[in-house]
């Protein structure tokens, strides 16, 4: 067993895929300039919203539940070493295997070589955050091995060569018409007279999928929860995909970030009431897989479980940023964010878009790498009201905000405001000197360098007729 059980601030490796080609303001900018990805967004979002508060409300106990699972959550990241090693062993008493792998590197490292010691040359994958989040794909590409992934959504994603913009919904930045066009050109046997018909593209998609899942013995699947008290690992999904993968083949392989592990079996039935209202608003998930081990006869008879650090270790130490690691991945953030439902997730340049990704990101691969993605939030809060677990993300942006390293002008700035408000006198003659900010243009747009950046992406609020002390004193 690795050391990272102690909680060393691991400095993960081989994640650079997490970081964006450019930062979020020159990334949205490009985003919200695509009409037909804000209709696409807009009509998704609106759509799973609605569905989700109809199965919300029909529980009288929701924040209730919402506070156990921030207390199991809390729990679970206070015992976290113990909780990792129980989970170790009895998953090895059950017939696994488990592995430790400290950082993307790693943990591609030992699934490549379990599926090379397996004489495959192809994996069927289930949807999985972490085997995005480590680059699993590319690198089992690299070792001359296919991956095929199973999800409608991600397998629509990985056959137009694009990358997933949302946790849940992966291709919710694509419309049906464009999926057809993708299919047509990418996807193996597909009939030439394919529509766009939502019931035809998905015929195809599974006709597709049968044959390799009845002629793929090696399988890669996340895992939703991973039960420290019997060894037990969970996914839930919504189309069966996921089922076939977990039974199917000889070999399964596990990739499961270390924050997923929950104490006990009883503790799962928080979650599973959360998850499926939280994301997809159904009031269960329509395929719920739950394995421990090995079952000779029966399922995989090779199973490994890889438990991922890749900094979350780094995030743990932090008081206030580690809440960020109680996240269950119900993606409930991105479909109430104003920001992300204009803008998509790939202006975020992040495996974890929208809020969640905002404060995960910069902190599993460094804030400066991430330096503009706290910013990308307007604090309205509706994040925190939505989250299944009571992640308070505003404040977490907030708190990563204070860590970037900000320009020597914005400082100054920021200096002389404080200031300027510590000083009755002064602040009074600084409001009355305001209103000639009217010269400097509409919203400020005639402000000189370098305070021109701050208006270039906001606008300069116009200054009050008449100030509060004024107003105050004539009363």
């Amino acid at each position: 067993m690795t050391t990272f059980l102690g909680m060393p601030a691991y400095a993960p490796r081989g994640v650079g895929h997490l970081r964006g080609d450019e930062p979020f303001p020159q990334a949205a900018r490009t985003a919200l300039a695509n009409p037909q990805l804000r209709r696409n967004l807009q009509h998704a979002t609106t759509t799973i919203r609605g569905k989700s508060g109809r199965v919300i409300a029909e529980l009288p106990d929701w924040e209730e539940l919402r506070s156990a699972g921030s207390a199991l959550k809390a729990y679970t990241m206070a015992n976290l070493p113990r909780l990792l090693e129980q989970l170790e062993e009895k998953v090895t008493a059950a017939g696994g295997v488990v592995h430790w792998a400290a950082d993307a590197d790693e943990a591609n490292h030992i699934v490549t070589d379990l599926v090379r010691a397996t004489g495959e040359k192809r994996v069927i994958k289930v949807k999985s955050m972490a085997t995005q989040e480590i680059g699993l794909n590319e690198a089992l590409e690299a070792a001359g091995i296919t991956p095929v992934e199973t999800d409608l959504a991600e397998l629509i994603v990985q056959l137009g060569n694009d990358k997933p913009s949302h946790i849940l919904v992966p291709a919710i930045h694509r419309n049906r018409s464009e999926i057809r066009e993708i299919f047509l050109e990418a996807m193996p046997g597909v009939d030439p007279e394919l529509t766009d018909e939502p019931t035809v593209l998905a015929g195809a998609a599974r006709r597709y999928l049968r044959e390799t899942f009845l002629n793929t013995s090696v399988a890669v699947s996340g895992a939703n929860f991973g039960i420290a008290e019997t060894g037990t690992l969970t996914v839930v999904e919504s189309e069966g995909n996921g089922r076939m993968c977990l039974t199917l083949p000889d070999t399964l392989i596990t990739v499961m970030g270390i924050e997923k592990v929950v104490p006990t079996w009883q503790d799962l039935e928080v979650f599973l009431q959360l998850l499926p209202r939280a994301s997809t608003g159904e009031r269960m998930n329509p395929y719920t897989s739950m394995w421990t081990g090995v079952t000779p006869g029966d399922g995989p008879q090779n199973f490994h479980l890889v438990l991922l650090d890749n900094g979350r270790t780094a995030v743990l130490s932090d008081e206030i940023g580690r809440q960020a690691l109680h996240c269950i991945r119900c993606s409930a953030c991105l479909n109430v964010c104003p920001v992300y439902e204009r803008t998509g997730g790939h202006a975020y340049g992040s495996v974890y878009p929208g809020p969640i990704g905002a404060v995960l990101s910069p902190q599993l691969t460094g804030v400066e790498d991430n330096a503009s993605l706290p910013y990308a939030s307007s604090l309205c809060g509706a994040c925190f009201d939505a989250c299944p677990v009571k992640i308070d993300i505003p404040a977490i942006l907030v708190h990563l905000r204070n860590q970037v390293s900000h320009p020597r002008a914005e400082r100054a700035a920021m200096a002389a405001a404080a200031y300027t408000m510590d000083r009755p006198k002064l602040y009074a003659r600084a409001q009355r000197a305001a209103k000639l900010s009217k010269l400097l243009g509409k919203r400020g747009r005639g402000l000189p360098p370098p305070l021109n950046a701050w208006s270039a992406s906001r606008d300069l609020p116009a200054p009050p007729e008449e100030t509060f002390r004024d107003w105050w004193r004539g009363r």
